[in-house]
């Protein structure tokens, strides 16, 4: 008879590694299947040229979180963070600001631009510290379901409002997080549209669709205080080896418990039976069988493809339908023979290389590019977070060579005039047109390219429509909204199928939430299939 595993999980990206490995840990015969030839999802290395070692999709290790990060060892497997030199910002002003990590100079900066907006910030910062309790408490809930009348759920609706009792008037200002702009709620603060930019730039530029002033992006406000830098897990920062490396070193962990991983395996089908998921299918017809089946594909390709539409009820496939995932990023990757200069940067006699610089000048900038994208067109001075890990890890490109990669936008997935395949090349003139002006010795460094347009990270990544974030994070599609209502609690309406991806709570970016989340359900509910 064929093998019987206890759970097969259906995608190798961090998450679905992250929920394999605390389920290896806990005993459970687990078996990650992932399409293509290298797990990590969106989180991976790859040598994309001879010696060139590129992270092609996410490229910074931000929002890992330490519990996730010590409970599964990951340093004992692998994991180095390295350190990391600030982001740098030139401004439409002239100025030069670097993020620096340090707050007195963090601070000083600020008052290059506002002497009044450098005496507020610590009052924001203290505004966003007394937040940051119930927000990290609120990444590692289940999601409740405050319409059901189960017994069940009402009670874990009592247990959640009881564990956040103590939110008092601040549940208000996570309310005006969800719902303001970045640019209204910083304007509570700070008077200088450079200050503005600086804080709430990963608004409009970390990956949805979206601007400093869309309502709701004061959500992202929060990126800097849900990871505590100060850990035994280490800071935030670029990744020795890659960000491949974070998914090797979860699949590393979960091999050390016995989870067993398969590449170039598809999934055609997730099979059900009498209501229930009993395995999958694979293409070629391979068939695996497991008491629970983990989707850590994203909602859409989970429920609208790979499930057979008879096992799902008409309204949530609705919900699945309308889950908004319309993406408007896109990647370049370069290797180079050198490092280019900076000019205006290092004019400011700094003595590290601007590894990391963040271009969109204003927040009228970020805005046109974003109006662009809406009617879509491709952004004619697009927004460019531009890395050069290979400046701290010397192992990502032969010797005094280097690797850049630029994370972009807005250019919209569906365009208005064309398509990607044929406007791939105006994307890259475009965005290196706006690199120029910051680098203009840049197109002599470049030795090869590589062009990844909305279109392309969704057929390489299976990201809906390209998004990073497997859909929009906003008040709409989070909690106990994301992916739909009644179904934010890792469970589907198969019994026996589980979901752990981007598509759940908390939503994407390098995390691992999703995954830990997942598993500690599925956990509790072992009896039910073990």
């Amino acid at each position: 008879m064929a093998e019987t595993w206890d759970a097969v999980v259906v995608g190798g990206g961090h998450n679905g590694l992250v929920c394999g490995a605390y389920l290896a840990r806990a005993g459970a015969r687990v078996c990650v299947l992932e399409r293509r030839s290298l797990t990590g999802g969106a989180a991976v290395t790859e040598e994309v040229w001879p010696g060139y070692k590129v992270s092609t999709a996410s490229y910074i290790m931000g929002l890992l979180q330490p519990k996730i990060i010590l409970d599964l060892e990951l340093q004992k497997h692998g994991f180095e963070v390295m350190d990391t030199p600030p982001a740098v910002f030139p401004l439409a002003s002239g100025k030069i600001f670097t993020a620096w990590g340090s707050a007195d100079k963090f601070l000083a900066e600020i008052a290059k631009c506002s002497m009044k907006d450098a005496e507020a910030y610590p009052h924001y910062r203290a505004h966003l510290m007394g937040l940051a309790p119930f927000l990290k408490q609120l990444m590692f809930e289940t999601p409740v379901d405050p319409g059901s009348k189960s017994p069940r759920d009402l009670a874990r609706l009592s247990g959640f409002v009881w564990r956040f009792r103590k939110i008092g008037s601040k549940f208000f200002d996570i309310y005006d997080l969800l719902t303001l702009s970045a640019y209204d709620y910083l304007s509570r603060w700070f008077e200088s549209d450079e200050v503005k930019l600086v804080l709430g730039f990963f608004a409009g530029g970390g990956g949805g669709n979206s601007s400093l002033r869309t309502p709701g992006s004061a959500y992202m406000l929060v990126r800097s205080v849900v990871r505590d830098q100060d850990t035994p897990a280490g800071p935030s920062g670029f990744v020795r080896g890659g960000m491949g490396a974070i998914s090797d070193a979860i699949r590393r962990s979960g091999e050390a418990h016995g989870m067993v991983v398969r590449t170039d395996a598809t999934v055609d089908e997730i099979l059900v039976e009498n209501h229930a998921a009993t395995g999958v299918r694979l293409q070629g017809g391979e068939t695996i069988r497991a008491k629970i089946v983990i989707a850590n594909a994203n909602a859409k390709t989970t429920f609208l493809r790979l499930l057979p539409a008879h096992a799902l009820p008409a309204p949530f496939v609705r919900q699945i339908e309308s889950f908004r995932s319309q993406s408007t990023v896109f990647r370049i990757n370069l290797a180079l023979d050198g490092l280019p200069s900076f000019p205006a940067i290092q004019a400011e006699g700094r003595n590290a290389y601007p590894a990391q610089v963040t271009i969109g000048d204003s927040v009228d900038y970020m805005d046109r590019a974003h109006d662009q994208a809406r009617y879509g067109r491709i952004a004619d001075k697009p927004f460019l977070i531009v890395k050069t890990p290979s400046v701290v890890d010397p192992t990502l490109a032969p010797t005094g060579h280097h690797v850049m990669n630029i994370f972009g936008g807005h250019a919209p997935y569906e365009l208005r005039d064309g398509d990607w395949d044929t406007r791939r090349e105006e994307l890259y003139e475009t965005a290196m047109n706006v690199l120029r002006a910051h680098a203009p010795d840049i197109d002599r460094h470049i030795l090869h390219r590589q062009i990844l347009t909305p279109l392309d990270l969704e057929r390489i990544f299976d990201l809906p429509n390209g998004h990073v974030h497997h859909g929009e994070i906003s008040a709409d599609q989070i909690f106990f909204r994301r992916p739909a209502p009644h179904y934010a609690d890792y469970r589907t309406p198969v019994k026996r199928l589980y979901q752990c991806g981007a598509s759940t709570h908390p939503g994407g970016g390098v995390t691992g939430v999703p995954g830990h989340n997942a598993a500690r359900v599925i956990l509790s509910e072992r009896r039910q299939w073990s």
